[in-house]
């Protein structure tokens, strides 16, 4: 932890002005504070475009009944690329741009999800297992390990949907 807070705030900035004046070098103090103004004002409008698209899908997952995983894990990184790209640097800037457009985020998506798995299905079992009390009760009294392929047998029966009724 104490090396990722290092990385944050000492080296990136650090990699940060390194970038800058060396772009500033190379084209001018002038148009590199235009380039950053222009690319922080694309990066509003491309924040803007894409926290609108994931939040239209978040809302049709939910209209259709699923669980709307994937797009709140998009909604959450075009948060992160808009704020990456609405700070001063270039290194933040790519990164922003990476997390901002479509099939990369699918990648980026794809691999957080992959790492985290595991502990996102544990979390989610164990918090639904305390608030909603022995919900998951099986026959040896122990919850089962998260991600295990064990058949439980058990029994089900088909409730009526509810009526919808005006308040």
């Amino acid at each position: 932890m104490a090396l990722a807070l290092v990385l944050i705030f000492i080296v990136v900035p650090i990699a940060e002005l390194y970038v800058l004046i060396q772009i500033g070098s190379a084209i001018g103090i002038l148009p590199t504070i235009a380039l950053l103004i222009l690319d922080s004002v694309l990066g509003a409008a491309l924040m803007r475009s894409q926290g609108r698209a994931a939040w239209m899908r978040f809302n049709r997952a939910v209209e259709e009944g699923r669980v709307p995983g994937r797009e709140v894990i998009d909604g959450v990184l075009v948060i992160f690329g808009g704020a990456l790209l609405l700070t001063p640097g270039f290194i933040s800037d790519f990164l922003g741009l990476i997390l901002l457009l479509p099939p990369t985020r699918a990648i980026v998506r794809t691999v957080l999800v992959r790492r985290f798995a595991g502990r996102i299905l544990t979390s989610a079992a164990s918090g639904a297992q305390s608030r909603m009390g022995r919900m998951f009760t099986f026959e040896t009294g122990r919850r089962p390990p998260a991600c295990d392929d064990d058949i439980v047998d058990g029994t089900a029966s088909e409730v009526p949907p509810r009526r919808r009724e005006l308040p």
